[in-house]
């Protein structure tokens, strides 16, 4: 009898061990501590209260944008507008890039109201001037791929270099109402829409954001009633010519590094890369480069990083988890301009393949503290998002979270 119920209790007996064993396993923070290529970095009031392998070098992907973000703020202030400048000469519209991120439809609408009442009522053609970045930029991690977050990067460009297209009865429209679509905008659609019927495609290389932006711009001057003739060209605007309108963005840059944040855009946080390097182009990535990392020297005082671009979409970025921590703290000020998690964090996200990262700030008894998650290993999408929960409501870590710096 005895055996038999030996036999019958070893399941149950079994049953319960494995459940702390299973429990443990669901656990992020567990899981997290387990993690041999993962680096973590909690404050609590200054004080350190979680720590994984915060000073190893790893890969911050998308987490950058809080570098670039501070940088930007910093250099011009969060109440900067990007400018715009338009010329008339021998009635050809002279359009000169000042690299604004956000020349979106609905800013072209104020652009052509300003120039109707500056007297623009006809154009014998528009010629375009991005000179301000280099026209052949390299750009380290972008793909040739079709996705908007590879758009090309021009110093003069409308909708983030992109086009939003659909097909109706065989036709490729605009899949906007406020944005109609464009010769150049069509042809470029044309490639996707036989696989694709729907979509938002970026338009390949840089020469062709200031021919979509002029084409743009004549479509909306045309509804509007302004007669324009189908002369498009580009080059440079002639010497001692005085600008008839100076369009300021109707966004500040709180505004635009808000939509950066929460879009995750790699043509805004690399425009703003570029813009920082100058006022007198071409500005290319070399120089861009050497000006953030003087920066970053003089700021933080760091020796061992490496920037190569401001959006995180190469592998060759890399920070650790204490120098991420420390932007973050710098970046208090401007906080709300992060993504909202249920309340709970305020943090930017970060994905590439096999990495997965996320810093910012996470609600703990009621106050704002600052975190740094960078995993560099395949996780699920939404581990580091369980991650940060679970450090916001657990007051007791797991002391294998706890290192020297605790």
């Amino acid at each position: 009898m005895l055996s038999l119920f030996s036999r019958l209790l070893h399941p149950f007996l079994l049953l319960l061990l494995c459940q702390p064993l299973q429990a443990a396993q669901k656990d992020p923070l567990v899981r997290l501590a387990a993690m041999p290529n993962a680096s973590l970095l909690l404050e609590e009031n200054g004080k350190t209260v979680a720590s994984k392998l915060a000073g190893r070098q790893m890969i911050p992907a998308s987490t950058l944008k809080l570098l670039t973000g501070l940088a930007a703020l910093e250099h011009w202030g969060e109440e900067h507008r990007f400018e715009t400048r338009f010329y008339l000469q021998d009635n050809i519209l002279w359009v000169r890039g000042g690299g604004d991120p956000f020349l979106v439809s609905e800013e072209l609408d104020l652009i052509v109201t300003a120039l109707q009442e500056q007297g623009v009522h006809k154009l014998d053609g528009i010629s375009t001037d991005a000179t301000l970045f280099d026209s052949d930029l390299k750009i380290g991690g972008r793909s040739s791929s079709d996705n908007p977050y590879d758009a090309p990067i021009s110093s003069l460009a409308a909708n983030f270099n992109t086009v939003s297209y659909k097909k109706s009865a065989n036709k490729i429209i605009s899949a906007e109402p406020q944005t109609p679509m464009t010769a150049l905008g069509k042809k470029i659609a044309r490639r996707y829409a036989k696989k694709k019927s729907r979509g938002r495609v970026n338009l390949i290389s840089e020469e062709n954001g200031p021919r979509y932006f002029a084409e743009l711009l004549a479509a909306k001057l045309r509804l509007a009633g302004v007669a324009v003739k189908n002369r498009l060209s580009a080059g440079q605007v002639p010497h001692g010519l005085k600008p008839i309108y100076t369009h300021k963005n109707s966004r500040t840059l709180s505004t635009v590094v808000a939509a950066m944040m929460e879009h995750s855009s790699n043509f805004i946080a690399n425009s703003l890369f570029l813009l920082m390097a100058g006022d007198k182009g071409p500005l290319d990535m070399n120089k861009a480069q050497q000006r953030m990392q003087k920066w970053i020297r003089k700021r933080f005082k760091w020796k061992e990083f490496k920037v190569v671009e401001g959006a995180g979409l190469s592998r060759e970025n890399h920070l650790s988890a204490r120098q991420l921590l420390e932007v973050v703290k710098e970046f208090k000020p401007y906080r709300e301009l992060l993504p909202n998690h249920k309340g709970k964090v305020l943090a930017k996200t970060g994905t590439l393949r096999g990495i997965s990262c996320y810093a910012g700030f996470l609600k703990r008894d009621g106050s704002w503290q600052p975190f740094s998650l960078l995993i560099n290993q395949p996780s699920d999408y939404y581990f580091r998002v369980r991650v940060a929960e679970a450090l916001s409501t657990r007051h007791r870590l797991p002391t294998a979270l706890c290192g020297k710096d605790c």
